[in-house]
């Protein structure tokens, strides 16, 4: 990134008089946005449910049951109702609250995915604190020495993460840590009120898996963006007056640096929530993956409709979040985009 005057290193814009304005407004327009992408999406995924082949009374009866039970299951389900009146049903529980009764168990849906997110909550979150780990240090050294042998390793064992899928990774890690050292669980989950260090016991071999893929990835996107920099004339000023290479960079660098970057960590933590539902069932966790993975094996759609939802509103909401951040971050995008 460049600037006309290069007697100031830093490169980041003063905001102009009025801009408070402009920010409500593109707020403004990121939340309709928002509203109208969820709306959408939640249109879709009804339809898509809703036209598979094949009826829940039916998987729910068996195959021996007869036509008239079938049709009272159905009647009892609500699901003979017009399409239109079932989807806003469906919303409107969603906006209350109120997911529902399954298909199946004729249980309140909402304790059932609560519990699930005592899962993969923290499963997401401990995955993303390991790939920052991983990413920050090694995007930064790795760009650092860019022209060093030592740089070139660490871009390649930045290669090898992401050419490793998270759950082949999964597997490498039980065999190593849970069958042959018997230091970490290999599945299962000891509950949070069974025992605290039991349950981060049961989270730290998936939570590898997960962040080791995402930091891999994540360091590629921090090393190119802070090669930019360092070949930026406004660094090469700082260089010039007095200042060591990387503190130039900590003072006048890494925030332009983290602007790209940024946008690519809301792909990538919305890359953690869905990878999520791989990595649970390869280390049998009872979250998210597993009560969806079990609602689409019993054609539970309404419990399948609200975990879909529930998913992609987080990740629509992670990448608005985002975004908002990005041009508040850096003014000098504006703010009309």
């Amino acid at each position: 990134m460049q600037v006309a005057d290069l007697s100031t290193p830093s490169v980041v814009a003063r905001r102009p008089s009025g801009q408070p304005h402009e920010l409500r407004r593109f707020l403004l327009r990121r939340i309709l946005t928002l509203l109208v992408t969820l709306w959408l999406a939640s249109v879709l995924v009804f339809l898509v449910l809703n036209i598979l082949p094949g009826k829940p009374a039916q998987v729910i009866l068996g195959t021996q049951a007869t036509p008239s039970s079938v049709a009272a299951l159905t009647a009892k389900l609500g699901l003979n109702r017009p399409l239109v009146d079932q989807y806003l049903h469906w919303i409107h529980g969603l906006v209350t609250l109120n997911l529902g009764n399954s298909y199946i168990s004729a249980q309140p849906i909402a304790p059932v995915i609560g519990a699930a997110l005592e899962v993969t909550g923290p499963l997401v979150l401990a995955g993303l604190v390991v790939g920052l780990l991983i990413a920050i240090p090694l995007g930064i050294a790795s760009a650092l020495r860019h022209t060093r042998r030592s740089g070139i390793v660490l871009s390649g064992i930045a290669q090898i993460g992401i050419a490793i899928p998270n759950f082949v990774l999964g597997i490498l890690l039980i065999i190593v840590f849970a069958v042959d050292l018997k230091v970490l669980p290999a599945s299962g989950f000891t509950t949070w009120s069974t025992s605290v260090t039991g349950a981060l016991q049961s989270l730290v071999l998936p939570a590898v898996a997960l962040g080791l893929v995402e930091g891999a990835i994540l360091a590629r996107y921090i090393r190119a963006s802070i090669i930019e920099v360092l070949r930026a004339d406004y660094l090469r000023t700082a260089r010039a007056k007095g200042l060591r290479p990387n503190q130039a960079l900590i003072r006048h660098g890494l925030r332009n640096a983290s602007i790209p970057v940024l946008t690519v960590f809301g792909l990538e933590l919305s890359g953690l929530i869905i990878g999520a539902v791989v990595i649970e069932a390869v280390f049998t966790l009872p979250g998210l993956g597993s009560l969806l993975l079990s609602s689409v094996a019993n054609r539970d759609l309404i419990t399948v409709q609200d975990i879909v939802m529930l998913v992609a509103t987080t990740v629509l909401v992670v990448n608005t979040i985002v975004d908002i951040l990005y041009r508040v971050i850096d003014p000098r995008m504006g703010l009309r985009s």
